[in-house]
């Protein structure tokens, strides 16, 4: 599969000056921005006049099998409007462009007059919503969903289980909504992690500032899930279910500590109560544990029509299985002589047991050390690693290299969680310092990657991380404007950016959002 970059006809930001220049002469459109730009747009005089508005209002739609998946060609004529594409996606995506257009009037609608030929750079265009840490629910996720059909993506990244919470009800492991949902207490609002090391030397994180109030059980049933992938289909949406291991699974053995390597360290009966990293992960030596995995991703894939199940992968700390006996007789059965080799023996075993079923794992950069199959769809998340830096680390564009389809989210350039640097803004205690909108419009999901693997590169997403996103207030404010700017970088993957003409075309739809009653955060 070939992943081609968007070649714009004009340069958006002369495409963008002669389109607003048209329209605000003819008095219809001086307030039009389109996010993201599209790929090509030809303004015309005149408007088309209509007592309802895009959602609504009647478009002839043709079929034209040329034109390439989830795009399309648009003409609105004072007469009328018509929408070619060659898919169901494409037509939906016309519709979303047509919503931008609209102006409200004192009779109506007007619809500038335009040609717009369109379609997207990458296939993957994604989010990351964490509900592991907090839980936001289905009227959150669902309007989560519209915002994302707004703006053209078509990826909803779930990530269900944590060290803090396990939000999928699994029945035959009734513990996991009843124990694993919830946690004793958690840290504060606005507090921070603060470093330190246990006896064995094991990073430890604690939280500056815990409350006593309990939290949870909240969790996912199966009809709330059904309802969750009708909603998304509905909205050329694709949900990617991810079930972390071997690492951040001290939810899941809070209920089941029998599934740890030591067993009598695990307090049970809640999740962890504070953020950061834990060396309680899942025991590989016990068969028990392996056949709980594989259950629990069974049933995944019952509930989950995706072909890709994210399996995680990422930040498994190896020091209790250098301990663990049972460890360390798999690693002698399976003939492994580095801890490490323990997690590519698991994510092998688990993309066999998932391609008996149809599916492919997916898996955060860490899962590619090694030899898995090419099938395993890597994402990254860190940036690439510095000379000599080792070979545990492997960056989007090595992955690409070593022949698997890749996701780019580089946490510098993608992690809308971070703190957005401007002074008004009441998450600075965030981790990881600032990623601002100008920040984040740099990013590029080809940079670094060679040019005859580029076609393995299959998009990018940002990742909202729920540690210090307590509500939906919380997660608009750090998702918007900046996902402007990837729902640009991934549908028209502009070669030349001119951050200050997008940066008015944000304005123009910030104050959309606000008006929608979106906590949008300002520009700068």
């Amino acid at each position: 599969m070939k992943v081609e970059r968007a070649k714009l006809t004009i340069c958006a930001c002369v495409v963008l000056a002669a389109f607003l220049a048209t329209f605000a002469a003819e008095g219809t459109c001086a307030d039009c921005a389109l996010i993201p730009m599209p790929r090509e747009v030809s303004p015309r005089t005149g408007a088309y006049l209509s007592a309802e508005g895009a959602e609504t209002v009647g478009v002839k739609r043709l079929a034209d099998a040329t034109i390439p998946a989830e795009g399309y060609r648009m003409v609105v004529a004072e007469d009328g409007i018509t929408v070619w594409s060659s898919d169901d996606a494409g037509a939906f995506y016309a519709r979303q462009t047509l919503r931008q257009l609209a102006q409200k009037k004192a009779k109506g609608w007007s619809y500038p007059c335009v040609e717009i030929r369109d379609a997207p750079a990458f296939r993957w265009r994604g989010v990351l919503l964490d509900e592991g840490r907090h839980f936001f629910g289905k009227e959150t996720v669902r309007k989560l969903l519209d915002l994302m059909a707004m703006y053209k993506f078509n990826v909803f990244h779930w990530h269900l289980t944590e060290d803090q919470g396990w939000r999928l009800d699994v029945p035959k492991y009734p513990k996991l909504a009843q124990m694993a949902s919830m946690r004793l207490r958690s840290p504060a609002h606005g507090s921070h992690l603060q470093r330190g090391k246990d006896a064995d030397g094991a990073r430890t994180y604690t939280s500056s500032e815990m409350n006593t109030q309990k939290y949870g059980p909240f969790f996912y049933t199966a009809d709330d899930v059904k309802e969750i992938l009708a909603y998304a289909e509905a909205r050329h949406i694709r949900v990617v279910p991810e079930i972390e291991l071997p690492g951040h699974a001290r939810a899941a053995l809070g209920a089941y500590p029998e599934f740890s390597c030591f067993p009598e360290r695990i307090p049970a009966g809640s999740a962890a109560d504070d953020w950061g990293i834990f060396r309680d992960v899942f025991c590989m030596g016990n068969d028990e544990t392996i056949h709980f995995l594989e259950d629990v991703l069974d049933y995944v894939c019952e509930l989950f029509p995706s072909p890709i199940i994210h399996i995680g992968g990422d930040e498994c700390p190896t020091i209790n299985w250098s301990k663990c006996p049972k460890c360390q007789a798999r690693m002698k059965k399976e003939g492994l002589t580095k801890l490490s080799e323990l997690q590519i023996w698991i994510t092998k075993h688990m993309a066999e047991h998932l391609a008996k079923k149809g599916r492919r794992i997916m898996g955060w950069d860490e899962i590619l050390n090694g030899d898995v199959p090419k099938t395993a769809i890597g994402q990254s998340w860190r940036v690439a690693a510095k000379e000599g830096a080792g070979t545990d680390h492997v960056s989007g564009a090595q992955g690409a290299v070593k022949g698997h389809e890749m996701v780019m989210s580089p946490h510098n350039l993608t992690y809308y969680s971070y703190q957005q640097g401007f002074e008004e803004d009441p998450f600075r205690r965030a981790p990881k310092g600032g990623l601002s909108l100008e920040a984040a419009y740099t990013f590029d999901p080809l940079a670094g990657v060679p040019e005859e693997v580029r076609g393995k590169v299959l998009g990018g997403q940002c990742c909202l991380w729920g540690e210090y996103l307590w509500n939906e207030y919380d997660l608009a404010w750090r998702m918007w404007p900046r996902a402007f700017a990837m729902s640009e970088i991934l549908w028209s993957a502009p070669a030349k950016r001119d951050f200050e003409a997008f940066s008015r075309r944000a304005a123009v739809e910030r104050r959309r959002l606000i008006s929608m009653g979106v906590n949008c955060a300002p520009l700068k």
